[in-house]
């Protein structure tokens, strides 16, 4: 596991600094580049999962507009663009996992979320995270048939 959640963090440092580039610099940057740089910055030799950061990275990039109109269904308080870059992007991570990919357990997917908002968000970025997350899990859930009916 301690491999998925490295790659999870180098997508987040990819995906802000491509977030900011476009978002605050208004300059254009090729992706693909700042992951390579990335992988080759904070991935070990033997790392294993530059398969599912990439994968992670393209995902989000492909369905943006998805994950993002999640952010403003359940965060619609903050407006996108005010909310911090890090915390945005852990969003996105978050959201592709738990509400488009659904590869993970849910709750795997938001206490990953929340573990990278410690470490990298300022101190109300977990609890915010949890928030968001919590609420499209709860609708999902909702959505979802349980097990006990069946």
């Amino acid at each position: 596991m301690a491999q998925r959640h490295l790659a999870r963090t180098i997508a987040l440092q990819t995906l802000t600094e491509w977030d900011f580039n476009k978002s605050v610099v208004k300059t254009k940057v090729n992706i693909e580049d700042i992951t390579k740089r990335n992988l080759k910055e904070f991935a070990p030799e033997n790392f294993e999962g530059k398969e599912f950061t990439e994968s992670l990275i393209a995902k989000i990039t492909d369905n943006l507009e998805t994950i993002d109109s999640y952010i403003q269904k359940y965060a619609p308080q903050w407006p996108i663009d005010q909310i911090t870059l890090v915390d945005r992007n852990i969003l996105r991570l978050g959201i592709l996992e738990l509400a488009i990919l659904k590869e993970i357990p849910p709750k795997v997917a938001i206490n990953e979320a929340i573990e990278i908002a410690k470490s990298f968000g300022g101190a109300t970025s977990s609890k915010f995270v949890n928030g968001v997350l919590g609420a499209i899990f709860e609708d999902i859930e909702k959505e979802t048939p349980s097990s006990k009916s069946k």
